[in-house]
């Protein structure tokens, strides 16, 4: 694993950068959240990353999506801009950032489900399994503000 989640945690190494990312909920109403496991710290997560440069963040929710899931989405609206300087995130190669990821609620529109070298897998899992898998807890706030409708521009 080259990447370490830091939340609330005394001992977590103190950020250098704020890189800004994007992230999506996407829900299907008979099969349950688009999730996938990642390879660089084996947790489930929403589908997202990294913004890249001449990107807005909507071209860049739609491409990760794409390349880590196979789905076309269309946003519905911005759930929310989570920035919380007490998640730190670690990487092997010695870069420690401070969370800021811009997260939507989207909606698939076109594809077919596929796995990136990222992802180990690519699932639809049931709400009701949420619990059961290993997820960090930043992402089940961004799917418990989608559940619970919080307003759009929600800022955590």
């Amino acid at each position: 694993m080259n990447r370490k989640d830091y939340y609330y945690e005394e001992h977590a190494p103190k950020p250098h950068i704020i890189v800004p990312a994007v992230s999506a909920v996407i829900f299907h109403k008979e099969k349950g959240i688009l999730l996938q496991e990642r390879m660089d710290n084996g947790k489930w997560s929403l589908p997202g990353g990294t913004m890249e440069p001449g990107e807005t963040v909507e071209i860049a929710i739609k491409r990760e999506v794409k390349e880590e899931t196979g789905f076309d989405i269309e946003i519905q609206k911005l759930l929310g801009v989570y920035s919380d300087p007490n998640h730190v995130i670690a990487y092997g190669d010695g870069e420690v950032r401070q969370q800021f990821s811009i997260c939507f609620l989207g909606e698939i529109k076109d594809g077919s489900l596929a796995i990136s070298h990222e992802s180990k897998r690519v699932e639809f899992v049931p709400i009701s399994e949420l619990d059961k898998i290993d997820m960090h807890i930043t992402q089940k706030i961004r799917i418990q503000d989608a559940l619970t409708g919080k307003s759009e521009a929600f800022i955590r």
